[in-house]
């Protein structure tokens, strides 16, 4: 009678009995073959003859024709040996992908095909849609602009006492048609991916809207507000200051920064600290401005946490100047900061705490009659500044100590409340601020501390102990 068994226990039976069987018919193959046969082995996942017994006779002698090697031939078994054997087959590593810029533009393709996800297609066509609808109703409005425009003319001109209203009244016009503008391509796949891939176009307005919505939103902004109160510097250099402008820094790297990153250069982050030689030159600045209309804006890089031995306090060293620069929404690349009061690097003094070094950029007042708004950036010309032109004298060197950065603000008559722009770092002194005021300022190097504390006893340590 057969006993009970469970079916793995069974599939288990079946399985070791049918390689029992295999084993034994391959001995007696082997037996039946003789000596001369060669063993079966198992090597790298295949089956390998061993090398044939002593008693075997040794190959013939090789002759000197037979001795020079034959050109190698790339079979199928010496490939396969390559690589299951000592020598591995290298990877070929993709070409890198190049980076994309306005240097190098692509285009925007879809992430899917057509039909995969059905609910895909139908958002972008409803998007789609509502960027058409949005186009036709600016292209009404700009119509009506147009004709306020005219009737401006009949009235008078612009800035007119007749004209007042109608100016008013197309102001909203204005603010509505750009509210438009940015609505109908905002949405956009492609808008939004060119603007994320550096491929921003500061005369488009949703790619201005874009490029200004992350500068806001995305923390840089809160990050330069957060270190310009938190290190004083409101109210300590301007009582106010309310950035419109977004500008990047940009200075030398240290050694050991060029040899792990290889790179000359590096964007300064507000409120870092930096050491004296990493500003030895001129820094970079960039700036990404918002308006369409040319400006013109002084640029002050000053020090404010400079020692005044005789009043017991700061004062502000002034490091560079630079007024009457021009800025738009399409300028691009290093701002122009030569010609005027030339650059001084920064070198905080020995025995003093951390010093703060500011640069504003700052507005300069608008033309006799002309207030910065959309009516008066939509009649300016290309290139043609909307700002007045300063005639600031340069700066001499006897003057840079003690700097007045407000009473220089209220004599040219610079406003910080309706934009402009800021940055700052720390600095702390090190070995290479002695070589700066040889090399550079050509005077003695001070040097601060704490002052000594007073002896009580000094009196009688002067005085003989026995007479």
């Amino acid at each position: 009678m057969r006993p009970n068994i469970s079916k793995q226990t069974f599939e288990f039976l079946v399985s070791w009995q049918t390689r029992r069987r295999t084993v034994t018919t391959m001995l007696a193959l082997c037996r039946l073959r003789g000596p001369s046969t060669a063993l079966l082995q198992r090597a790298n996942a295949t089956l390998h003859a061993v090398p044939p017994a002593a008693d075997t006779p040794p190959p013939p002698p090789v002759t000197k024709a037979q001795s020079s090697p034959a050109p190698p031939s790339e079979t199928p078994d010496a490939s396969d040996s390559k690589a299951n054997g000592r020598r591995r087959r290298r990877t070929p590593i993709p070409p890198k992908r190049p980076n994309i810029s306005l240097a190098n533009p692509r285009q925007w393709n879809r992430p899917i095909g057509l039909g995969v996800i059905p609910a895909y297609d139908l958002a972008l066509e409803l998007i789609q849609r509502d960027s058409k609808f949005l186009v036709h109703e600016a292209a009404a409005l700009r119509e009506e602009v147009k004709v306020f425009e005219s009737k401006v003319v009949e009235l008078g001109g612009w800035g007119s006492e007749g004209a007042k209203d109608v100016e008013a009244e197309m102001e909203k016009k204005r603010e509505k048609l750009k509210i438009l503008e940015v609505q109908s391509k905002v949405n956009l796949p492609a808008v939004r991916w060119e603007v994320d891939n550096a491929m921003a176009d500061m005369t488009n307005p949703a790619h201005r809207h874009l490029v200004e919505h992350k500068w806001r939103k995305d923390g840089d902004l809160d990050l330069l507000m957060e270190r310009l109160h938190q290190m004083h510097v409101i109210p300590d250099v301007l009582p106010d200051l309310r950035p419109t402008i977004d500008v990047h820094v940009v200075a030398q790297t240290t050694s050991r920064e060029r040899v792990q990153t290889k790179k000359m250069r590096t964007t300064v982050v507000p409120g870092t600290f930096l050491l004296p030689g990493q500003t030895v030159k001129p820094l970079h600045v960039y700036a990404n401005v918002f308006h369409t209309d040319t400006r013109l804006y002084t640029m002050l890089l000053v020090d404010p946490d400079v020692p005044d031995e005789e009043n017991q306090t700061f004062r502000t060293y002034l490091h560079w100047l630079k007024p009457n620069i021009p800025l738009s929404a399409t300028t691009r690349g290093r701002i122009d900061l030569d010609g005027h009061t030339p650059y001084i690097p920064p070198h905080p003094q020995q025995g003093t705490p951390y010093h703060r070094y500011v640069l504003l950029l700052l507005p300069q007042p608008p033309l006799d009659g002309v207030t910065h708004s959309l009516n008066a950036e939509a009649r300016a010309e290309p290139g043609v500044p909307t700002s007045t032109t300063l005639d600031i004298p340069p700066v001499e060197p006897a003057e840079r100590a003690n700097f007045d950065v407000r009473a220089f603000v209220q004599r040219w008559g610079l406003d910080t409340i309706p934009g402009g722009g800021a940055h700052m770092w720390r600095e702390v002194w090190n070995s290479r601020v002695s070589k700066i005021y040889k090399n550079v300022l050509k005077e003695l190097e001070p040097r601060f501390g704490r002052p000594p504390k007073e002896d009580p006893y000094l009196e009688y340590k002067e005085k003989k102990r026995y007479i």
